[in-house]
């Protein structure tokens, strides 16, 4: 059994960033799990399954394996043993992602994949239910968070350095309603697990949290 850091939080509030750098400093496999659900989004596209077919949903996912492994320091995700990661991050599948990533019987095979990777490595996953419910035994659960108007500068920043033109008000109102949705969903809604531990990024920067998470993690070990 490896060990395990759960970092869980609202979109924005560097939970990815974050992720990669405590895994870094401790030599762990991050795990992104977004790409295992692009991985999934991939797999029906070429496969052309029908998501609104049962049989062809379930037959899918039994005939899926996903696993994450790196490269020159470089993560890579492999699907049946093919790597696929420049192909997982083409807008179509994007867009399929958030189709299948919906359906029950996707999110019950990445959770069992998403386990098995814990089981046979250390591992730092990140998400909405990571600490609830992927890795409820986890040795470090952290509920990563910051204000509204901090994630929504953040994004700005991010989305007006890439050249594109944005308004702070309009990325406000779509990380309130990304919250809503997120906290509400039916299946394993956002939720900051009892024995986590809350972590505010309003007022740090990306190396200070690292740093408090790791003696945190430290503390634990």
């Amino acid at each position: 059994m490896g060990r395990s850091i759960a970092i869980d939080g609202p979109a924005g509030a560097g939970k990815s960033t974050i992720a990669k750098s405590v895994a870094q400093s401790l030599g762990y496999i991050y795990v992104d799990t977004g790409a295992m659900y692009r991985a999934i989004a991939l797999y029906f596209l070429e496969e052309n399954v029908d998501i609104d077919s049962e049989s062809e949903v379930k037959e899918a996912c039994d005939a899926i394996d996903i696993n994450i492994g790196y490269e020159g320091g470089i993560q890579q995700v492999y699907l049946n043993d093919e790597n696929v990661t420049e192909r997982i991050r083409t807008p179509e599948v994007s867009k399929r992602a958030s189709i299948t990533s919906a359906n029950p019987k996707v999110r019950e095979k990445l959770l069992s994949l998403q386990q098995n990777l814990a089981k046979a490595n250390d591992v730092i996953m990140d998400g909405r239910d990571i600490g609830t419910t992927v890795l409820p035994n986890a040795d470090l659960k952290i509920f990563l968070t910051a204000s509204v108007k901090t994630r929504a500068k953040r994004r700005y920043d991010e989305l007006v350095k890439k050249g594109e033109k944005v308004d702070l008000e309009s990325i406000e109102e779509d990380i309130k309603k990304r919250d809503k949705q997120d906290m509400t969903r039916e299946i394993s809604p956002l939720a900051q697990a009892e024995d986590a531990v809350l972590v505010d990024t309003s007022e740090l920067d990306p190396t200070e949290v690292r740093d408090k998470i790791l003696a945190l993690y430290n503390k634990k070990s």
